[in-house]
């Protein structure tokens, strides 16, 4: 199939009309603005944005509601990772710790915000409702690279504490 090209006439050659339709839509805009009419564009630090219901933020970690660390070092999130933003180091728990015997915790845990790419497979995979994509953490920037791979105690002051409706280890 062989489509025919228009023929333009000298104006339209010059791209005289194009300029003037995008001139003229400019100019719209700006009258808008001085009248108040519309409002193109957010002071963002001042003013925050309408966030969509829904949004994944950042991955998180959070402790339970006695401040204890909910994470056991499974490493499911860190073999689900796409991008591999994940690394953990397992550890143990102290032993004078009631429990010790019972669970392990991360000795480290990173996560690569410059990796990440906000799936939320790990919140998903996560057994003990460890790891959760906050939405109020969205806007994360830093001056390098190294400032955006959060270790595990900035997760967990990000993360906060998160109340959890079953409590396993309560005794009866």
């Amino acid at each position: 199939m062989i489509v025919k090209r228009p023929t333009l006439s000298f104006i339209e050659k010059t791209y005289l009309p194009g300029i003037l339709q995008g001139l003229g839509i400019t100019l719209k805009h700006f009258w808008d603005r001085v009248r108040g009419k519309t409002k193109i564009t957010l002071e963002y630090p001042e003013e925050k944005p309408q966030l969509p219901e829904g949004l994944r933020g950042a991955p998180l970690l959070v402790k339970d509601e006695e401040g204890r660390e909910k994470c056991v070092s499974c490493q499911f999130c860190e073999f689900i990772c796409p991008p591999r933003a994940i690394r953990i180091i397992p550890g143990e728990i102290p032993l004078e710790d009631k429990y010790a015997k019972v669970e392990k915790a991360p000795k480290e845990f990173f996560i690569d915000m410059t990796r990440c790419i906000y799936c939320g497979l790990c919140e998903e995979v996560c057994p003990e409702e460890a790891i959760f994509l906050l939405p109020k953490i969205y806007s994360l920037s830093g001056y390098s690279r190294k400032e955006l791979i959060h270790d595990k105690k900035t997760l967990y002051e990000l993360g906060g504490i998160y109340a959890r409706p079953i409590k396993k280890w309560e005794k009866k």
